[in-house]
């Protein structure tokens, strides 16, 4: 297994409840040595989102239970595919990866000891995803969202404007040294198929603004504060 040919894969939490969910469960499963998922923190994140004003706690504290909820949601996805493990750390990852399945992470532990990563809502699991991805030498990493995404590439800025990503993701995706592009929940095969092969994997998304093209939007852009979807 080389490094540069895992492919970390963040699946949205606005996935929860989605049909299309099992379907990339199974095609991931198939992917074995060659993926590692990332959960979004779903309902569980929401909920955490919701209390934070009515209860008055810190975006400390909103952020380790922040990372739970993605916990939990990775939890979600690994009863819902026997084939997927659940790993806390690199070493476990690369275990589960050499021996040709796929690792599903849990970030709790390594995302709190990483002094590097903000403990507020400007990062999300994207953030997390491609800080992941920089810490595993991955080649390549793939955001799954709801969208129609044009042939691309789109421009981090505007998906950041736009809310789909959190505001840190452009620097941790530059610190990562992966590629990263952006998919729809109904690209399930053709991903599987890219990650096999190696081939084109979505639609890229591109760092410089000058190489991208403009993120032009069928919806407004979300009146939720970035990190809704964690």
């Amino acid at each position: 297994m080389r490094r540069r040919d895992i492919t970390v894969v963040k699946l949205g939490g606005s996935l929860a409840g989605s049909p299309h969910l099992a379907l990339w469960l199974d095609a991931l499963a198939a992917c074995g040595g060659r993926a590692v998922i990332v959960p979004g923190g779903g309902p569980f994140a929401d909920a955490v989102r919701l209390a934070q004003p009515k209860m008055g706690f810190g975006d400390a504290a909103a952020h380790r239970m922040a990372l739970l909820a993605m916990e939990q949601f990775g939890l979600v996805l690994a009863s819902l595919q026997p084939k997927l493990s659940v790993a806390a750390s690199a070493a476990a990852i690369l275990r589960v990866l050499q021996a040709d399945a796929v690792p599903i992470w849990s970030p709790a532990a390594m995302a709190l000891r990483a002094t590097e990563i903000p403990a507020n809502w400007d990062v999300t699991s994207d953030s997390l995803a491609a800080w992941l991805a920089g810490r595993l030498g991955a080649g390549r990493l793939l955001l799954v969202k709801h969208g129609k995404w044009s042939n691309g590439p789109v421009r981090a800025a505007d998906l950041v404007a736009r809310g789909i990503v959190d505001r840190a993701f452009p620097r941790f995706l530059a610190d990562s040294g992966a590629a990263a592009s952006i998919a729809s929940p109904q690209a399930h095969a053709a991903a599987a198929r890219a990650i096999r092969s190696g081939g084109n994997l979505g639609v890229r998304i591109d760092l410089h603004v000058r190489n991208a093209r403009r993120l032009h939007s069928p919806w407004p852009r979300s009146r939720h504060r970035v990190g809704a979807g964690r």
